[in-house]
């Protein structure tokens, strides 16, 4: 038992592989039910505007920076090999029917809600040439007597029993090798109480923000006026119905009991969910077009995104790296310097004002030629272009070769 199941069974929560939990609900998606009441699922979680924003927003950053397959040169310098198989695979295509962005998507939006991101690995020659995706909830995992890692599952009627040799793994958070942490499981209690608090709030407009009432009548109803009155409730139910006269006749009144969204405290509710759903996904809130009111994260857009990018995105992004150099480089493949990276880089692709600014301090301390910044531009190199440059300032006179003391002094002339 590893480290961290023995320090969740001290508190009731044994760590299992995702594909361990069979929930259902009730739809043929699985999930569980929370303590609120509402089934958490997949399904019923990315309904949650909050869900969707962050794990929309960590997927589909990662998926859309270029995934390289790389060769360390004689000088330590890793260039893109991109004559590499790998590099055809997780770059440009990973499979007959996605692109790399659609893969990548997938696979990260599964470790987002499910901790595990699974492929099914197809090789040519020792080499890989295809990686297909697979839902984590159609696979079972387990570990065999012989010390490997077993993997089932089915897809359109068709059973598929591999080995981990044969099956792309990444894990999420937890380092179990049967499987990470799922945030639909470890986040049911949050999901399910916001999910209840979007039900209720949907209910109270439902019924034109007027949960209850009393309509007094001075006498017992005959059938006629109970018909009457249920006319009334069907006329006055509803948002759109909100603020319209109420006519009262025939000796009877309305009384209004119910409370507003403000006193239930509705609001504060479901702005507590966002902030604690942002905080199972490590998204800082503004990033979500949520502004809240929270002091918990910096006040600067600017030092959220610098937050998010270095402390919560670089994490992920080393977790699929290894993944890939372990499971589908060859050790021939690694001892040949190849590797592989998430071009961190393609990040400043849409910000120009600070692209620029890396460019210009990368120039001037000499960490980059000028034909180097272009290409990366995408333009055409120029002549003079590979001569590494670098600003000098505050230097000695005479490194100058020539004093502009000596000089006005007519020294030297």
């Amino acid at each position: 038992m590893s480290l961290i199941n023995k320090a969740l069974s001290a508190v009731g929560l044994q760590l299992k592989s995702a594909s361990s939990v069979k929930w259902t609900d009730g739809r043929g998606q699985a999930g569980a039910a929370g303590n609120a009441g509402e089934l958490v699922s997949a399904q019923s979680s990315l309904g949650l505007s909050a869900v969707w924003g962050c794990a929309n927003l960590i997927s589909g950053t990662l998926s859309s920076l270029p995934f390289e397959a790389t060769r360390q040169t004689e000088d330590g310098i890793a260039e893109v090999a991109s004559a590499h198989p790998l590099h055809r695979v997780i770059y440009e295509s990973p499979n007959f029917d996605q692109t790399a962005l659609d893969f990548w998507d997938f696979m990260n939006l599964s470790l987002e809600l499910w901790g595990n991101a699974y492929a099914s690995v197809v090789r040519k020659d020792g080499k890989v040439t295809a990686l297909y995706p697979v839902h984590p909830e159609a696979m079972a995992v387990r570990r065999l007597e012989s010390g490997r890692i077993e993997y089932r599952w089915s897809d359109n009627g068709t059973s598929y029993v591999k080995l981990d040799r044969d099956v792309f793994h990444v894990r999420g958070p937890g380092g179990n090798p049967l499987g990470g942490m799922s945030t639909l499981r470890f986040g049911l209690q949050t999901f399910s109480s916001a999910l209840a608090a979007e039900r209720a709030a949907a209910g109270m407009f439902k019924n034109g923000l007027r949960p209850s009432g009393l309509i007094k009548f001075k006498e017992w109803l005959n059938p006629e006026e109970r018909a009457i009155a249920d006319a009334i409730v069907e006329k006055y139910l509803g948002a759109v119905n909100a603020g319209k006269p109420f006519i009262a006749e025939g000796g009877f009144e309305y009384e209004q009991i119910s409370i507003s969204p403000e006193d239930a405290q509705m609001l504060e509710t479901r702005q507590f969910s966002v902030e604690e759903i942002c905080r199972f996904f490590q998204v800082p809130p503004a990033l979500i077009g949520h502004a809240g009111a929270s002091t918990a994260w910096p006040t600067s857009v600017d030092q959220q995104v610098l937050m998010f990018t270095k402390f919560y995105l670089r994490r992920r992004v080393k977790r699929i790296e290894q993944a890939v150099r372990k499971q589908l480089l060859t050790p021939a493949d690694r001892a040949a310097g190849i590797s592989v990276r998430i071009n961190m880089d393609g990040l400043l692709r849409g910000d120009s004002a600070s692209r620029a600014s890396f460019y210009q301090t990368m120039a001037q301390i000499g960490g980059m030629t000028i034909n180097e910044i272009r290409k990366l531009e995408g333009k055409s190199p120029v002549s003079g272009g590979d001569v590494v440059r670098m600003q000098m300032q505050n230097i000695p006179l005479t490194d100058t070769g020539e004093s502009d003391v000596d000089r006005d002094k007519g020294y030297g002339v």
